[in-house]
């Protein structure tokens, strides 16, 4: 029978994946190490189930204790696997930067998950460094597993990730992209290609607000580099013991929006759900991609799933409100943004008097006149309001079809809201569009502006 013993025995031997759309403008082939297909979802299984059967072999962890950890999440998860297999409890710090769906996770393999400001500095008591290494000082049998500094992060990819990559380039390999957050995987990883074959490139991925590619240019830790940024999973505001900055040959920065961006795109060209710092390799490669060449041969490691991130790079709302989505939103994007809002009209023979109630009470600005459920034309507040002044007595029984303007433009909901330009105006506040079950919905510029 062909079975494993147990779920730490499914971790490595990921697939390597060729990209085609997303990289059709880079020169090389580049080929997707692609670690969600680890049990935990994340290259972070590697190290984690490292760094604990290391440190049940040194006695630092013994039996009935507890793990403590400082994660993004994802290194949390491999933690949490091995605990659950072994009999370990968990607690994990992490910071509120981080996406609600990783500390659900967490929480759902049994573990204790702190949440700590992220804009503190590493020193700062409430800073989630500080609470592990407090924890693990307060609670007996405990074991702080610190893969920022731990080596044996980095022994993990030595050992497992970087033989497997050389193994199915066939030691082909010329270039080796990484996202860089505590350093082990680049480290381990280029360690063991660079002694395989010395001219291969290891090109580290880093974050604005990290201080990882100055420091490597110039030796110099700079704080003015550090300033909070959104990327999940790669950049620092220290300088971790796992990061070899000898085996990194350069650094490459990529902006939060690109990384969102082009994550996205990765499931949408390459049907790769990835994760935040997926996005950010993939953006050096492109932004690298005048240093490769045909004869090339690009590992770029894609480190976790998108699952992650429904809440956040997935998730249009998000996206839009940080300015990562311009106007690439549609009609129905727009009503749906609206939470289904009646739709608010008048009938032809109703009153002017009754327009004028109607918006006082729905706070709306024009409305559709309709006759025999079709549109037949429009009316605003300032319309209202020019003949009412102008008649102030006996108007109570003047009809809307008296002042009534042309009907609004009707649009189809699949219109890009960058086209409503052709007919919203000055003298067109809104327009119309209908949906597959007959239902009229109105957008109007105050919904546009709101978008934008």
């Amino acid at each position: 029978m062909d079975y494993y013993n147990n779920i730490l025995e499914t971790i490595g031997n990921t697939p390597m994946v060729k990209l085609n759309k997303i990289t059709s403008d880079v020169p090389a082939l580049v080929l997707a190490k692609v670690e969600s297909f680890n049990p935990g979802n994340s290259i972070k299984d590697r190290m984690a189930l490292k760094m604990v059967e290391d440190a049940e072999k040194s006695g630092l962890l013994k039996p009935g204790g507890t793990i403590i950890e400082c994660t993004s999440g994802n290194t949390g998860m491999g933690i949490a696997l091995a605990a659950v297999v072994k009999g370990y409890k968990c607690i994990f710090t992490s910071s509120d930067k981080q996406s609600k769906e990783k500390f659900d996770i967490l929480r759902a393999m049994g573990a204790e998950v702190i949440v700590c400001p992220t804009n503190v500095t590493p020193d700062d008591p409430r800073s989630y460094y500080s609470v592990a290494e407090k924890l693990s000082k307060e609670i007996p049998n405990s074991f702080w597993a610190n893969q920022y500094d731990n080596h044996s992060n980095t022994v993990a990819h030595y050992e497992s990730t970087g033989p497997e990559i050389w193994e199915q380039t066939e030691g082909k390999i010329t270039h080796l992209v990484v996202g860089v957050g505590t350093g082990g995987t680049i480290s381990g990883t280029g360690k063991y290609l660079k002694e395989k074959n010395p001219n291969i490139k290891i090109w580290g991925v880093d974050t604005y607000g990290s201080v990882f590619k100055k420091y490597h240019e110039t030796g110099e830790f700079d704080e003015k580099e550090i300033y909070p940024y959104i990327t999940e999973g790669i950049g620092e505001d220290i300088l971790p013991k796992n990061v070899d900055f000898g085996v990194i040959d350069y650094f490459e920065k990529v902006s939060d929006k690109d990384a969102a961006v082009l994550a996205r795109r990765l499931a949408k060209e390459e049907g790769l759900f990835m994760g935040y710092s997926a996005g950010s390799a993939i953006g050096g490669v492109l932004q690298l991609k005048d240093k490769l060449t045909k004869d090339d041969v690009v590992v770029v490691i894609l480190h976790d799933h998108g699952s992650r991130y429904v809440g956040k790079i997935y998730n249009d709302d998000w996206m839009r409100d940080r300015g990562f989505l311009e106007s690439d939103f549609t009609i129905a994007d727009l009503i749906r943004r609206k939470d289904a809002e009646p739709f608010i009209s008048i009938e032809v023979s109703d009153t002017v008097k009754k327009a004028m109630q109607m918006m006082k009470e729905s706070d709306i600005s024009q409305m559709p006149v309709m006759e025999n459920n079709e549109i037949v034309g429009s009316i605003n507040e300032s319309q209202v309001l020019s003949f009412i002044l102008e008649n102030p007595v006996n108007n109570a029984d003047k009809s809307v079809k008296e002042i009534m303007g042309k009907p609004f433009p009707i649009v189809d909901s699949q219109l890009s809201a960058r086209e409503l330009n052709k007919y919203i105006s000055k003298d067109v506040p809104a327009v119309v569009s209908k949906s597959n079950t007959g239902d009229f919905h109105i957008v109007t510029q105050y919904d546009l502006i709101q978008a934008l």
